[in-house]
């Protein structure tokens, strides 16, 4: 079967559909075509706004058009570039101080857990908490009445042995006599001479369990084995106490003098073991955990014997006298430890150094009050103050306060001086006008005048052929019309505007 012809209508669908299927196409290229000119537009604004001034004034924003009224006002155009004020110091030298700095820990010289010896009651505390005390003072008591019972009855045992001992040695002389006489037999004999011994080991058993006894009543008396201050007590009166108690009655840590322990690492144990097997007292100074207040100073004690494998460090030992206790067990503090002293170096303040690609550098003052930057090379610092090795002599000038303002060349003051004032390139008239260059627009007069509203009306207009009035006769101020009719530019006139 053969198709029906198209319709006309048929194409016109079709080409109506496609069109409808490219109109999405085209708004996106649209689109995506304001989108990069935004962005090209928006990178060239960027890159212009952040072209840094050369801080020269350009030649057509000093002057205006020809007849117009640009130009900047106030003589601003040709003035000279401002000093900054600044802070300087000058170059010296001084002693500078070598330090370690390091962070350690105070560890009690001694520390001792007071426990009780014998078991039994404990009847009374002697101390207060916290509470110095010194070696052999009482701290509390344990009841002694079971062990004076013992005693007393441990002595009853050796008097009764000694009463025995006594009555078998007279035995034994009695046979010894008998047996000199053959009335005994030596075997008795020998028999008595054993009893004697007997009773005498016997006796020494009951004196052994007397001393024993006595001492477990001086150990009633519980008394400050080290001088030093007892913390928190850990048993009440009224308590079972024994042998085995784990926390004891109350900790004494011993803290005048105190060490403090700390770390360096092992690439600075070479110069320390010079200096320290040489027999120098090297002075370290114990700071607070913000290392502003010095809390005492002492010296080096010992230095561990081996190096920490995990940490590349070595343990030091320092020991302070720490006579009005400023140091506390376990308190954190920073140490700084004299090695060396390096004299006659050249030092400068720590504000004056600025860091930049080139490394470290200073602006120096130069004899025409600009300055010029410098990289130097910095030694050790003490406080406030760097050393300088390189870079600066002896007597020079560098910034100290506000070098972040300045660049290479920049023209400074100095506090004690006053700043010199901006020249301009044209000096103003009698009247206060600055005379303005060919092509210049006008000036504002510095004395305050304004402008004439109409440049154009300071002069008559003229027209051809006709005369001039008397009395407005041109003079030397004011040329004559051209043969064309039209105005010359008038010129500036004394305490009058030109165009």
């Amino acid at each position: 079967m053969t198709s029906p012809p198209n319709h006309p209508l048929d194409s016109y669908r079709d080409s109506s559909r496609r069109g409808q299927q490219s109109a999405p196409r085209r708004w996106w290229l649209w689109l995506l075509a304001a989108v990069v000119i935004a962005v090209i537009v928006y990178f060239v604004f960027l890159r212009h706004a952040s072209t840094p001034s050369t801080g020269q004034p350009s030649a057509a924003a000093g002057a205006g058009a020809p007849g117009g009224g640009g130009g900047r006002r106030g003589g601003g155009a040709g003035m000279g570039q401002q000093a900054t004020p600044v802070g300087a110091t000058v170059v010296k030298p001084a002693d500078v101080n070598v330090f370690l700095t390091a962070l350690g820990t105070v560890t009690p010289l001694n520390t001792v857990t007071v426990r009780t010896q014998i078991s039994g009651q404990l009847l009374r505390v002697q101390f207060q908490e916290g509470q110095l005390v010194k070696q052999g003072d009482l701290l509390a008591e344990v009841d002694p009445r079971p062990y004076q019972a013992q005693l007393a009855q441990y002595e009853g045992q050796l008097a009764r042995d000694q009463a025995l001992l006594k009555n078998a040695r007279i035995d034994l002389d009695r046979y010894q006599t008998l047996v000199k006489q053959d009335s005994a037999p030596e075997q008795q004999l020998a028999t008595q001479q054993a009893l004697v011994e007997q009773y005498i080991g016997t006796v020494k058993t009951d004196q052994a369990q007397i001393d024993g006894v006595k001492l477990n009543l001086i150990y009633a008396r519980i008394t400050a084995p080290i001088g030093g201050r007892v913390g928190l007590r850990q048993v009440d009166p009224g308590n079972y106490v024994q042998t085995g108690d784990t926390n004891g009655i109350v900790v004494i840590t011993q803290l005048s003098p105190v060490n403090v322990v700390f770390t360096l690492p092992e690439d600075n144990i070479p110069t320390v073991l010079k200096s320290f097997n040489a027999g120098n007292k090297l002075v370290v100074a114990a700071y607070d955990r913000s290392l502003t207040t010095k809390l005492a100073d002492g010296n080096l004690a010992s230095v561990d014997n081996q190096i920490d494998a995990t940490t590349g460090t070595v343990k030091l030992k320092a020991q302070f006298a720490n006579t009005d206790e400023s140091l506390f067990a376990n308190q954190f503090v920073n140490v700084k430890m004299l090695t060396n002293t390096l004299h006659d170096a050249l030092v400068i303040p720590s504000s004056a150094i600025e860091r930049g690609t080139q490394g470290t550098y200073v602006y120096v003052l130069k004899d025409d009050h600009t300055v010029t930057a410098r990289v130097v090379t910095l030694g050790p610092t003490e406080g406030e103050q760097v050393a300088v090795l390189t870079g600066v002599t002896k007597g020079e000038t560098v910034v100290s306060d506000g070098a972040d303002r300045l660049r290479e060349g920049a023209a400074v003051t100095l506090p004690n001086e006053q700043p010199a004032a901006a020249v301009p390139a044209v000096q103003p008239a009698a009247d206060g006008t600055i005379p303005r260059k060919p092509g210049e627009g006008r000036h504002r007069p510095q004395n305050g005048a304004a402008p004439a509203a109409n440049p154009a009306a300071a002069a008559p207009e003229k027209t051809p052929g006709a005369s001039t009035p008397p009395g407005n006769a041109p003079t030397g101020n004011t040329p004559p019309a051209n043969s064309s009719g039209a105005n010359p530019p008038a010129a500036s006139a004394p305490g009058g505007s030109g165009t």
